[in-house]
């Protein structure tokens, strides 16, 4: 599946989904991101269907403001409370629901794995993730902080390709994932985690440690990580080296068990 395209004018973005996306489930995303339950979560579309253009699906956004690089001033409780909210829509009043695209997104990237040495320690890691259950909460599917933009005053969620029913922990796995290779500060995923609980997500209890149950997301997306960093064409940063010796550090400790 090849990339998206994103091209933004004065007021709105134009996106060019992936080659090969589903129409249908797409189209039902879209429509998804313009239901009254969901206003104030997601950010609506300007059009309320995609469009064929050549061999690809477009679809048509506000234009918001990013979340600025600072990760000082990065609205990590926003954000937080943001996703609690999306994963406690009822998802009975939405009409059809495709699945939420995580589990396939990372199937696809382990299955474009080269063979090398360091690919096969992170099909051993893969090796090493527990499987979830697959839940029927309304997920975002794709979610870390550079999907939030601030339209009319308030943080939304954008990008809906993976979004659908599935098991609201998913969400969690960039950013568990990104702590746990110190990608992403103590206190940023504290400030996130604070804010997912004061706005009662159901995805990690109220209280107490939630490690044990982000740990099965945080070792997926680890391997994921590093899965596509092995068949990006550019040279490994400081990210995919940290992530890359996770993996080692996963298969080690299965190893030793």
């Amino acid at each position: 599946m090849g990339s998206g395209v994103v091209v933004s004018t004065v007021d709105e973005v134009v996106k060019a989904h992936h080659h090969g996306v589903d129409g249908r489930a797409l189209a039902n995303r879209i429509r998804l991101a313009a239901h009254p339950d969901l206003r104030g979560i997601l950010l609506p579309p300007k059009e309320s269907a995609p469009t064929a253009v050549g061999d690809r699906w477009v679809s048509v956004w506000p234009l918001g403001d990013p979340v600025t690089d600072d990760p000082d001033t990065a609205p990590w409780a926003e954000a937080g409370g943001l996703l609690a909210r999306l994963h406690r829509v009822d998802p009975s009043r939405l009409g059809a629901i495709p699945v939420a695209g995580t589990p396939a997104r990372l199937a696809r990237a382990i299955a474009l794995l080269p063979e090398s040495p360091d690919a096969a320690t992170v099909l051993s890691a893969w090796r090493t993730v527990s499987a979830l259950e697959p839940g029927y909460h309304l997920v975002h599917g794709d979610w870390h902080l550079g999907q939030l933009v601030r339209y009319r005053g308030r943080w939304q969620l954008i990008d809906v390709d993976d979004l659908g029913l599935g098991n609201p922990l998913w969400d969690f796995g960039r950013i568990a994932a990104g702590y746990a290779v110190g990608v992403i500060a103590q206190r940023g995923w504290e400030k996130f985690l604070a804010g997912y609980r004061a706005a009662r997500g159901p995805a990690v209890p109220r209280t107490g440690d939630v490690w044990p149950c982000v740990d099965a997301v945080a070792r997926a997306f680890v391997v994921y990580t590093a899965a596509t960093a092995l068949t990006a064409d550019r040279p490994m940063d400081d990210v995919d080296r940290a992530v890359l010796a996770a993996c080692r550090r996963m298969t080690r400790c299965e190893e030793t068990r």
